[in-house]
C-alpha cells in the first residue's frame, strides 16, 4: 500500500503500430498502446494493477532497478512510470458509503409512497451526470 516508481521499457511495435511496454523488474507485467499517450496510460494502469494484486496476496514486491541498469530496447527508450496503489484501491473499491441528502418533504413522502429506492435513484443520477461530463 504505497506509491511506486518503476522503469518501463517502451519499444515501437512495427506490426501493430504504437508501443509495447515491459517492466523488466516485474515478471509478466507488460502492456501496449496504440500511441505514446495510450501506452503511457496503459503502463500506469498495468503497473498499479500488478502491484495492487501483489499487495493483496502478500507477495514480496521487488524493488525497482536503477535506470542505468535497465537495458534499452532497440529503437525504444526507458522511462519511469509512477503509480499509487492506495488511490487505485479507493477508485476501484466496491465499498458502499452513506450520504446524507436533503430533499423537500413532499418529494420524500411521494417517493416513499411509490416505494422508490433512494440509493438507486441517487446512484443512477450520479452516473448519468458524470457520463455527460466526460
Amino acid at each position: 500500500m504505497a506509491k511506486y516508481v518503476y522503469p518501463a521499457a517502451f519499444e515501437p511495435d512495427d506490426e501493430l503500430g504504437g508501443f509495447c511496454v515491459d517492466f523488466p523488474d516485474l515478471d509478466s507485467v507488460f502492456t501496449q498502446g496504440e500511441d505514446m499517450a495510450g501506452a503511457m496510460e496503459m503502463a500506469q494502469d498495468v503497473l498499479c494493477f500488478a502491484l495492487y494484486n501483489r499487495e493483496q496476496r502478500g507477495d514480496e514486491i521487488q524493488p525497482p532497478s536503477p535506470m542505468s541498469e535497465v537495458t534499452v530496447p532497440k529503437g525504444g527508450f526507458i522511462t519511469l512510470i509512477a503509480c499509487d496503489t492506495n488511490y487505485y484501491r479507493r477508485y476501484f473499491a466496491n465499498k458502499l458509503v452513506n450520504k446524507t441528502v436533503t430533499i423537500p418533504a413532499k418529494l420524500n413522502y411521494e417517493a416513499e409512497q411509490a416505494g422508490v429506492n433512494f440509493s438507486q435513484v441517487l446512484r443512477n443520477g450520479l452516473e448519468q451526470v458524470l457520463r455527460k461530463e466526460v
